[in-house]
């Protein structure tokens, strides 16, 4: 789906505010209601919005520590890596895991509530693993930036070139 300035004018005012009503995005995008509705709605089942979240301070809810974590597996056959992410699903601490080229082969961020935290995790869920060949653990001592999706304006269309001497 090639998106043009309204769908990313759209798509900005929803990544700032999911619960803005129709009638504020229509006005701040300079639609009317039908289109922007209808464009909102071929997004949608295009999957260019996967849904709609809330964000979360983990801090508030008790999860004061980020630990991200690199993890180099034993095999990289297709049964080692569905199981391996198929585990990673079901541990509700692990907020993204990103399958990574370079010296590892995973690198996972985990939200927990203190080092004891982790390491219960470790021993109860993540060493229970099959497959795992080492891992690296680093906790983040403070975010420095944390952006939603970028969303830039659509390229404009090539120009016609002229022709020299006319």
């Amino acid at each position: 789906m090639i998106l043009d300035k309204f769908d990313l004018a759209i798509l900005r005012v929803l990544q700032e505010d999911g619960r803005a009503s129709l009638q504020e995005i229509s006005t701040r995008v300079g639609l009317s209601t039908t289109p922007c509705w209808s464009r909102i709605k071929k997004m949608e089942s295009e999957g260019v919005i996967q849904g709609y979240t809330v964000r979360i301070d983990p801090a508030a809810i008790g999860f004061t520590e980020t630990v991200l974590v690199q993890v180099t597996l034993e095999s990289h056959n297709d049964e080692t890596l569905q199981a391996f992410g198929k585990a990673l699903e079901d541990i509700p601490e692990v907020l993204e895991a990103y399958l990574i080229s370079g010296d590892y082969d995973y690198h996972i961020r985990i939200a927990v509530r203190d080092t004891r935290d982790y390491e219960r995790l470790l021993r109860e869920k993540l060493y229970h693993i099959p497959g795992i060949r080492h891992s690296k653990s680093s906790f983040v001592l403070r975010c420095l930036k944390h952006r939603l999706t970028p969303l830039s304006p659509a390229p404009e269309p090539p120009k016609p070139r002229r022709r020299a001497g006319r």
